[in-house]
């Protein structure tokens, strides 16, 4: 018998976070690999904006991205997200996940948020976010983790995913310049500054992130309710 993947997230990870439109379930390698990649291998815009892919093949995915940065990691977890407009055959629509968790500070980042051209614009990714919000946010005898934070960090150059994450209740907290080492076959998405003679990672372009967050206070104050209205909203 395989045994069970381990998650090796530092909260427990439930089996699914779902409504009646969306449904977010732990990405197993062997269960949801093969077709991510079949439907994003020839879309490589989808990872403009990100410090890691586009990925070839299934195989250069899991050896790199979660064998080597996400499982290791007991911040990190991973989600694929599954429209259910469809419910007798819900259709994988992207993944979302949780990074930099911290169960000492309360705090998280939404990431690795990327939604599949057929289902963007529509329901999924303000769904997807919103059912991570109310895990992660909401008090345990609501069901959810009772964190302080959730942060959000967008690309300099990505003002879509800026407007989204402020749409959702998210707020700017400024810049963070020269955040994020790209890898070298990454050269359309750097902040545009040159790189400094003598810099150990001489061919790899640099960018700024902005930061933004949505905290606990936000969330009680009326962010919850905006979240659910945004959620029943977009169709």
């Amino acid at each position: 018998m395989t045994p069970p993947y381990d998650m090796n997230f530092c909260f427990p990870v439930p089996s699914s976070l779902q409504n009646d439109r969306v449904k977010l379930v732990p990405f197993i390698p062997s269960e949801h690999a093969d077709a991510f990649i079949s439907l994003t291998k020839d879309r490589p815009e989808l990872f403009l904006y990100l410090p890691w892919g586009p990925f070839p093949t299934v195989h250069d995915f899991v050896s790199t991205l979660i064998d080597q940065r996400i499982q290791p990691d007991r911040g990190i977890v991973l989600f694929a997200v599954f429209d259910k407009s469809t419910p007798d055959a819900p259709q994988l629509a992207g993944i979302i996940g949780l990074l930099d968790t911290s169960a000492a500070n309360l705090s998280t980042e939404i990431g690795f948020v990327i939604t599949l051209p057929a289902f963007q614009r529509t329901h999924v990714t303000a769904n997807a976010v919103g059912l991570l919000l109310h895990w992660t946010l909401d008090t345990s005898a609501e069901g959810g983790l009772g964190l302080r934070r959730v942060a959000w960090k967008a690309h300099s150059h990505n003002a879509r995913s800026v407007r989204a994450a402020e749409r959702l209740g998210f707020r700017q907290e400024g810049v963070l310049r020269w955040d994020r080492v790209l890898p070298a076959w990454k050269t359309e998405s750097g902040n545009g500054g040159g790189i400094r003679a003598g810099d150990t990672k001489a061919d790899c372009l640099g960018f700024d992130n902005v930061l933004l967050s949505l905290c606990w206070d936000d969330w009680e104050a009326g962010a919850r309710q905006s979240v659910n209205e945004i959620m029943q909203r977009m169709e």
